[in-house]
């Protein structure tokens, strides 16, 4: 926040630049569990210099699967036959490519350093047809950190770009292309969920690491959503994967377009790219609640017909402070008994404003004014539905501020500020000194925020 020739045949992974190197950026992270179903039988479908290192077959696996998946939904979505892939897929290790061991045209691919620390999709060639080309010792590396579940993650969003090549979107911009690649590959794994997949499944708390990955496969803060190669802000991209997981592929073939919102924005201005799009951790806290406040009084008034009296925003240092006789119980939280919003200032708060950002902060007290809006509204704020309510809301709230609805003198959205709000949910939300317990995951706690976000308050349980 702020105070005062591109080859288009190619669709690459956006992990093509990130994760050169990535054993430096992911070290010390959690692992998925595994992902891969027990006691079956690997599938037999062909992959043109595949070995019988695991790496390929999770990946035969997976792309059986994903046929599998399309050769169903495909005639749903787009009404006619789903046609496989004509030009095959490619297995290459580029340290060690043998060229008699694959045809002397492979699409788009003109030699093994097109693929080093990469998988791609390669569009229908004049002959040949379309393919998938990818890095055997990148997707073993990912296994290897990730879990094995992640090379077919991998698979399904270049499989994603291969529907595109049967079915492309209204649209000539890569950042729609991309994050549409993200919605199949979260439709596709919303299936895996429903226990459907032949070879894979993924259980609920692993959603929660598929997320987090998503950080390092967004493009960096800054970065134009008009630029070629643009594949999403970790808002963007998440956002399209919980889409697909939540609505399937038909939400994916009808929202995706040039009219589509994305948070993905090039900086402001100088400061603001000197300070990486963050306020001072004081300035943080005048902005929250000078936004929060003109944001709920508006909405109040436009929306619920009432009067909105902002809470009193209190930090406090040592021993948590006392609501109504009571000690609170979390380090940050809503009074109702005095109409207040407490935060530790100590310790919580100078920590997510350090490791994540400002707009982490914004959207913890974000959460609570939500709460201070159901109490003044008549509604529980307490309890499992209070939370998701508020946590909605404050999505709704993000939206506004990032739309430029919330008129504040000299305040400004900055880039990356929305993909802090995912951050601090995935890393801080079911922590239960933060957030209450209500056995929400990291997933539900994100997928809540972007509902409101997207949608506003008719998807926050407050009678809209």
């Amino acid at each position: 926040m702020l105070k005062p020739v591109i080859r288009r045949t190619v669709v690459a992974l956006a992990a093509a630049s990130v994760l050169t190197g990535c054993a430096q950026v992911i070290e010390g992270t959690g692992t998925t569990s595994d992902g891969v179903r027990p006691n079956v039988a690997p599938a037999n479908l062909q992959i043109v210099g595949a070995t019988d290192l695991d790496i390929d077959t999770l990946s035969r696996n997976a792309l059986a699967d994903l046929n599998t998946y399309w050769e169903d939904v495909f005639p749903e979505v787009y009404g006619s036959p789903f046609e496989p892939l004509a030009g095959g897929y490619f297995s290459v290790d580029p340290d060690n490519f043998n060229e008699e061991n694959y045809p002397e045209d492979i699409g788009c691919f003109d030699g093994p350093e097109d693929v080093e620390n990469n998988a791609f999709y390669c569009f229908p060639q004049p002959e040949g047809g379309d393919n998938i080309v990818y890095d055997r010792t990148l997707l073993e590396g990912l296994a290897a950190e990730y879990g094995r579940f992640i090379p077919a993650l991998v698979m399904a969003h270049e499989f994603g770009h291969g529907i595109q090549g049967r079915e492309a979107p209204d649209s000539r911009l890569s950042i729609v292309f991309e994050t549409q690649a993200d919605c199949f590959a979260g439709a596709w794994t919303g299936w895996v969920g429903d226990d459907q997949a032949e070879h894979f499944y993924i259980r609920p708390a692993e959603l929660d690491d598929i997320l987090r990955g998503y950080l390092l496969l967004r493009d960096a803060p800054g970065s134009g959503p008009m630029d070629d190669g643009a594949h999403g802000s970790y808002f963007d991209r998440v956002s399209a994967f919980q889409e697909g997981f939540d609505d399937g592929a038909a939400a994916c073939k009808d929202n995706y377009d040039d009219n589509r919102l994305f948070t993905q924005q090039a900086f402001n201005d100088q400061t603001d790219f000197d300070s990486g799009g963050n306020a001072s951790y004081t300035d943080t806290f005048t902005i929250s609640e000078d936004t929060l406040e003109v944001f709920w009084e508006n909405q109040f008034g436009a929306v619920f017909s009432a009067d909105f009296e902002p809470p009193t925003l209190a930090g406090f240092e040592g021993e948590r402070p006392e609501c109504d006789g009571a000690r609170q119980r979390r380090d940050v939280t809503f009074c109702e008994a005095e109409n207040r919003v407490d935060y530790d200032n100590q310790n919580l708060m100078p920590a997510v404003h350090a490791d994540i950002g400002d707009f982490a902060v914004s959207t913890l007290l974000a959460i609570q004014y939500a709460q201070a809006a159901r109490e003044q509204l008549g509604l529980d704020y307490r309890g499992k539905a209070a939370l998701r309510s508020s946590i909605c809301l404050s999505g709704w709230y993000a939206s506004q501020f990032f739309l430029g609805n919330i008129d504040v003198e000299n305040i400004v959205i900055s880039p990356g500020d929305v993909d802090e709000s995912v951050q601090v949910l995935l890393e801080y939300g079911e922590q239960g000194s933060v957030l209450p317990d209500v056995g929400l995951s990291g997933f539900q706690l994100v997928d809540l925020f972007r509902q409101g976000f997207v949608r506003g308050p008719s998807a926050c349980d407050v009678g809209v």
